[in-house]
């Protein structure tokens, strides 16, 4: 009797003990249950090949999402989440000119529902998707908008650009000066006249990649300079530079401030059949004396340098920052990424880096006096020579001001074109498909 007694009083402890545990344990999440999640921001990215709606909160939240049709439309349902200024906001941030979105809207659809309506300006191939705290960002819902019938990168290629082979000759006629007057988006360089010989007898295609964009900003400079709006400028007037040569032309992974995947910039290299592919960059290092442009190409066999893997390290992180639907299934880039057939393409790498390199050093300090390598994603198209230029350290005052002048921008694009330039003459390119031919 007095053992099962004794039990009985153990049981009851055990029970009072357990009963006030689970009261401490159950009140703070009480309490935190109380308030509901809230969107802290809403930012829009406008482009041609999609439209990114992101809206940052500050804890997770559950939503579903369809889409309607006549009109046009897709509808977010978010659950337990509290309708603020932010939200009441949507519809004032959407551009007139969004290629994409009509009208973006949010009201209380029910309790504890907020519901999000966007009107179309078409069909739209719509990804909903959340992403979890990168960066400088919290949880992230991310609604993008594609078109079904997307810009054709080859055919805008070919659309209106007939002029662009000029006839092997010493010496071109003329063409009449139609140069356009100078704007902040189209930065004034001469591209309507091509003078000279040419180097090449066939039209090539370059791809220049301003890196990072949209969410990502890429490395921040102590004067608040974005690596993303540093690359794009650069970028633009390099694309004009390219144009304004005999047999050249240029394409841009991104015109304007957007996000692009890593692997989608691949994919737009190898849609176009480009002969070249530059990815332009502005470095940053955590001591604020580190100077100099760098090149770097593709390694298989692990990078040059610690600081080259730690720069390929935190440019292949721009995804996560930059927010990729990982959801997403893209055979064509699976095969792409996967072919390991690229020795031949990073021997050519070399070359080509050398020689950007060697320009690069006429107008800026040279970081390395030789071409780095290292596992850079953007650099893996199997048939392509591709290179990362680090134009200049953004996270060094002074070379983050000359990132910023106009002068050093256009000495920058000159620069990389005389290495363009000498890589063609020493490394003509081999025939092309007759696609890749026309002009």
């Amino acid at each position: 009797m007095h053992k099962r007694a004794g039990l009985s009083h153990g049981r009851r402890q055990l029970l009072r003990y357990a009963g006030a545990s689970l009261i401490l344990s159950v009140s703070p999440l009480a309490g935190a249950a109380a308030k509901l999640p809230s969107v802290l921001a809403v930012r829009i990215w406008p482009a041609a090949d999609y439209t990114r709606v992101t809206l940052e909160h500050d804890a997770p939240i559950k939503y579903t999402h369809f889409t309607v049709d006549n009109p046009d439309r897709l509808v977010v349902d978010i659950e337990g989440v509290e309708f603020n200024s932010v939200l009441d906001s949507l519809a004032r941030k959407v551009a007139t000119d969004d290629p994409n979105i009509k009208l973006l809207r949010a009201g209380r659809f029910k309790p504890g529902v907020v519901r999000l309506v966007m009107e179309l300006k078409g069909k739209v191939n719509p990804q909903v998707f959340s992403l979890a705290p990168a960066g400088e960002y919290g949880h992230r819902l991310v609604l993008d908008v594609y078109p079904v019938n997307p810009p054709d990168p080859m055919m805008a290629l070919l659309e209106g650009r007939q002029d662009a082979v000029e006839p092997m000759k010493v010496e071109p006629e003329p063409l009449p000066d139609k140069t356009p007057a100078k704007t902040p988006e189209a930065p004034e360089v001469h591209t309507t006249k091509k003078s000279g010989k040419p180097i090449v007898d066939r039209m090539v295609t370059i791809t220049l990649d301003p890196g990072h964009g949209g969410e990502d900003p890429g490395a921040i400079g102590k004067g608040g300079s974005y690596e993303k709006n540093v690359t794009l400028e650069v970028a633009r007037r390099l694309k004009a530079r390219i144009d304004a040569e005999p047999n050249m032309r240029a394409v841009l992974t991104r015109d304007s401030d957007f996000f692009v995947p890593l692997q989608m910039r691949v994919q737009k290299a190898r849609r176009v059949q480009s002969d070249l592919f530059l990815s332009i960059h502005a470095d940053a290092w955590i001591k604020p004396d580190a100077r100099g442009s760098s090149v770097f190409v593709l390694s298989e066999r692990g990078a040059s340098s610690t600081q080259a893997r730690l720069l390929a390290q935190r440019e292949n992180q721009a995804d996560l920052v930059g927010g990729v639907n990982l959801g997403a299934k893209d055979l064509f880039l699976a095969r792409t990424l996967l072919d390991l057939s690229q020795t031949a393409t990073i021997a050519d790498s070399l070359k080509l880096g050398k020689y950007l390199l060697g320009e690069l050093g006429a107008v800026n300090t040279l970081h390395k006096n030789n071409v780095e390598q290292a596992s850079f994603a953007v650099l893996k198209a199997p048939d392509i020579p591709s290179a990362l230029i680090e134009t200049a350290f953004i996270s060094n005052p002074e070379e983050e001001r000359r990132l910023n002048d106009d002068a050093y921008q256009e000495k920058l694009a000159e620069a990389i074109v005389r290495g363009v330039r000498q890589y063609f003459i020493r490394h003509p390119p081999g025939p092309k498909a007759r696609l890749a031919a026309l002009g």
